[in-house]
Formats: C-alpha cells, sequence, structure tokens
C-alpha cells in the first residue's frame, strides 16, 4: 500500500526554524517529483517547492531564500527546512509524489504554527 507520511510540523516562533519530512512507502520513489503544498485556513492550497529526481529544486516567490527541499533515495524520504519562518507560513503541509498525472500520491499533512 503506497503511504506518504509527512512529520516534524509543531509549534514555533517567528524567526524559528523547522525540518519536515515526507517519507514515502513508494516503489522507485527516486524517479517521483515530489513538492510540498499548504493550505492556510480560509486560503487555497499553494505550492511552496518541489524538487525532481534529478534533485533539481524549484521555491515559490514567498520561500526563496528561507526554505530549502532535499531528498534522501535510500531512505525514501524527502526533506523541507524551514529557517526564518513568519507568520504567515503558519498551515496545513502536505507531500504530494507525482510520477504522472494519473500517478501521484498525497500525504495527510501536518501543521505548521508560526507564533509567539
Amino acid at each position: 500500500q503506497v503511504q506518504l507520511v509527512e512529520s516534524g510540523g509543531g509549534l514555533v516562533q517567528p524567526g524559528g526554524s523547522l525540518r519536515l519530512a515526507c517519507a514515502a512507502s513508494i516503489r522507485g520513489f527516486n524517479i517521483y517529483t515530489v513538492h510540498w503544498y499548504r493550505q492556510a485556513p480560509g486560503k487555497q492550497r499553494e505550492l511552496v517547492a518541489a524538487i525532481t529526481p534529478l534533485d533539481s529544486a524549484n521555491y515559490a516567490e514567498s520561500v526563496k531564500g528561507r526554505f530549502i527541499v532535499s531528498r534522501d533515495n535510500a531512505k525514501n524520504t524527502v526533506y523541507l527546512q524551514m529557517n526564518n519562518l513568519k507568520p504567515e507560513d503558519t498551515a496545513v503541509y502536505y507531500c504530494n509524489a507525482r510520477l504522472t498525472v494519473s500517478i501521484n500520491y498525497w500525504g495527510q499533512g501536518t501543521q505548521v504554527t508560526v507564533s509567539s
């Protein structure tokens, strides 16, 4: 059974850091592009970062210079290092592993709250 499990969320003060992890039980995970999305209350889900099988990374403008996405294919895990967190980063963060339009999987999400 395919699973994506996010972890690492929590409550952090502004300026703090968190590292999210997305652990996958997907055969051939190393050939999937993995995306991190987030959804704040009352807002649409937005793409935060993505990493390709060749480790090419892309970021939303709002997180460039603060977030870093990486992957460890030996562990079937993708990470999102989030630094200098701001209250507007508060959201549920989801990972998505996509091979094609019709072959893609979602995790259950992990809550990130940035507040003093």
